[in-house]
């Protein structure tokens, strides 16, 4: 019975460790972007009916690692469950400035213009795009 209590309590400790551990982990990220001046674009893309697949794929097997290069980091990728043939996705910048410089480079960039063409010529044509700039707020946990 002993050697059962000892068992649970290390484990317990363990496990109560690995907690502290995360959650001081998380907030020193959090706080080393707090005087950030970093911005976050929201983009939404509405393609025509059926489209939405062709549209993943070329985010999931292009576009991404495009961004990437050019110093667009990808927040996350959602398709809302009450809007069908919609993408929605967040990419962070260090500035508006230099989000508009990261997109000039990601158009000029033959890849892209290659891939582009390509998926057009298969039909993908027609995508409506909204983009916004938000900057994130004192008390939000990403910044």
């Amino acid at each position: 019975m002993m050697r059962r209590v000892s068992r649970i309590a290390a484990a317990a400790a363990l496990l109560l460790t690995g907690y502290f551990v995360g959650r001081a982990s998380t907030t020193d990220a959090v706080s080393a972007q707090q005087g950030s001046t970093r911005v976050f674009e929201l983009r939404t893309y509405t393609t025509p009916d059926g489209k939405l697949d062709q549209l993943n794929a070329r985010f999931r097997d292009h576009t991404r690692q495009i961004f990437d290069r050019h110093n667009m980091t990808s927040i996350g990728y959602w398709t809302p469950i009450d809007t069908p043939n919609t993408l929605v996705y967040i990419l962070a910048h260090s500035s508006v400035d230099e989000a508009k410089k990261n997109w000039d480079a990601f158009r000029a960039d033959p890849e892209w213009q290659k891939v582009k063409a390509e998926t057009e010529t298969q039909g993908l044509t027609g995508i409506k795009v909204e983009s916004r700039f938000l900057k994130p707020t004192d008390y939000s946990a990403i910044k």
